[in-house]
């Protein structure tokens, strides 16, 4: 099943340094449900297409674009939940995993509540063999740093949208991987959790 995302938004009345400025950690989240232009948004923020031959909104050695996102749904209006790839070349969303995966997000994020009370979780997984095939070992660690940038768009994003938000990166990697069903090939690598502020 592929579900057509909203477009994203390319103009915006918030401010990159009001975002950088207000950019926290959120551990708790209210029940409310996100919008599909929301997850559009962050979505695109991590991996969308932004230029011409398929550039996209953060940075990759030799534009390999070695990340694949996948996003956990819990709590989005019209979206079921489960686990969907999110394909930035036509931006949309196809289903990998049917159903509700917030009480194995705790477990893989090691007893983590907030991990399960988001309304999404984006995944950012790494598929090494994109740069190691052009700059050996050191493509692994050139991927762990695009996984970075993907995570702070994504941060600010949602800062941006008034949206709760944290980033993970302890948790069991094989577990998650099982969990989500993820291609062999995708190692995990970010654990992006986001929702409406609990207030």
């Amino acid at each position: 099943m592929e579900v057509s995302l909203p477009p994203a938004a390319l103009t915006s009345g918030v401010p990159l340094e009001t975002c950088l400025r207000k950019r926290r950690t959120n551990r708790a989240f209210s029940d409310a449900r996100l919008m599909q232009s929301e997850v559009s948004q962050l979505l695109w923020a991590a991996q969308g297409i932004s230029g011409l031959g398929g550039l996209r909104t953060c940075p990759s050695a030799g534009a390999l674009y070695p990340l694949e996102c996948y996003l956990v749904v819990a709590n989005v209006d019209g979206l079921r939940p489960g686990v969907y790839r999110y394909d930035p070349d036509r931006h949309l969303l196809v289903l990998t995993a049917a159903g509700g995966r917030n009480e194995k997000l705790i477990e893989c994020c090691l007893d983590q509540e907030c991990a399960g009370e988001g309304a999404v979780s984006i995944i950012v997984t790494g598929a090494y063999k994109k740069m190691t095939a052009k700059f050996g070992e050191r493509g692994i660690r050139l991927a762990h740093m695009e996984a970075g940038h993907a995570a702070q768009n994504v941060c600010l994003q949602a800062t941006a949208l008034g949206l709760g938000v944290i980033a993970m990166g302890v948790f069991d990697d094989a577990a998650l991987a099982a969990a989500l069903e993820l291609p062999e090939s995708h190692q995990p690598l970010y654990v992006i959790i986001a929702g409406r502020k609990f207030v």
